[in-house]
This record gives structure tokens, sequence and C-alpha cells, in this order.
């Protein structure tokens, strides 16, 4: 369910929202580009998940409609959707973690009944969580970099800790901009030279 890793940051008006693209299936990496990062209501809201990718399909359409219910109010969608994942036979069997957020917020929603509002504007979820949120906050406190520089450096130090986490990072930026994907270059399956070392 956690394998992967999803960071946001929200500071000075602006939110970035990155997540890798490592796949894996049991101990295997099957895909390294994966897109795990949506737009949704007409670009205005990001969305990115850690777990299963059919649940969190089923959850972006609901939260979509969430949002054309509630006019765009992020908050308000985000409350109604984690009451009928709670509640709902169906949804309640899904697995994964949403982050949602616009320009002016960013918000963790589970299948709990869950919906957090960082403190400090940065949220992680996955099992590099720990990792880039770490580095985030420790970037937001003593520089002055932006949101979208701050997940770039941050999913870096993460993938180099993290095994289930690679260095083909999406970023997407609120307000509109164009997603940052990696490179033709860069999509090639980077070497993970620690894998060697935790070999007898």
């Amino acid at each position: 369910m956690h394998a992967t890793t999803i960071l946001g940051v929200c500071r000075d008006g602006q939110v970035a929202l990155a997540g890798d693209g490592q796949v894996t299936f049991g101990d295997m990496v099957v895909k390294h580009g994966a897109r795990k990062i949506r737009r949704l209501h007409d670009g205005e809201v990001l969305a990115g998940f850690a777990g299963a990718v059919a649940d969190a399909m089923t959850l972006f359409e609901k939260f979509d409609a969430q949002l054309r219910e509630w006019k765009g109010d992020l908050r308000r969608a985000a409350v109604e959707l984690a009451k009928e994942w709670r509640t709902d036979r169906y949804l309640r069997r899904l697995e994964a973690q949403l982050i949602v957020a616009d320009a002016d917020q960013i918000l963790v929603l589970s299948g709990e009944g869950d919906v957090l509002q960082p403190d400090d504007g940065i949220v992680s979820i996955g099992s590099g969580a720990p990792y880039a949120l770490s580095a985030a906050r420790a970037l937001a406190a003593h520089t002055k970099l932006t949101p979208k520089e701050i997940v770039a450096e941050s999913m870096k130090i993460a993938a180099d800790l993290c095994i289930f986490t690679n260095d083909q990072v999406i970023i997407e930026i609120a307000p509109g901009e164009e997603a940052e994907t990696p490179s033709e270059e860069e999509t090639k399956p980077a070497k993970r030279t620690r894998r060697k070392a935790e070999q007898p």
C-alpha cells in the first residue's frame, strides 16, 4: 500500500505536489515512470495517491465529483469524500491515501475518515514519507526555496534512502503550470548500487 512517495508543500500562495514513478509488484520493480499525480476540477486542484492504482482512480473520480458539487471548495469536498469513504461498504475496502491541494491549502485524506491539514503546509505519504517530509521541513525552515524547488530536492533525498522510491519524479504546481516530467534519458532505469551491497 505504501510503496511510493508523494510530497506536497504549500508556501507563499503556491502549492507543489511531487510523486515518484516506481511501481513494485511484490519484490520486483515493474515500472519506473508511473504518474501518481493528477489535476482535477479543470486543473485547479492537485491530487496524489499512495496505494493500489485501481483504488486510487476510483477515489479520484469520487473526489472530482465532490469538487463539482461543491463548486471547487476543496475542504468541503474532502470532508464529504472522507465521510463516504468511511461509511460506504465498497469504498471502505479501498487501500489508498490521498493528498489533495489547491493554491491555498493542502490536505491528507484516508479511509479512516481523516482530513488533515498540516500546520506547516508540508505533508507526505507513502513508504518514503519520513525522509521526504524531514528534508522538506529542513529546507523550508532554513532556505527561501520555492515549493517546487523544495519538493524536487526532498524527493531526491527520499529516492536515495527508500528502496520503494525512485528518482523519476513528476511535479505539479498550483496555480497551474505544466508538469515537470523526467526527460527520455532520465526515464531509463537508474542503477541502484545499494541493492548490490545488500546481497551477501
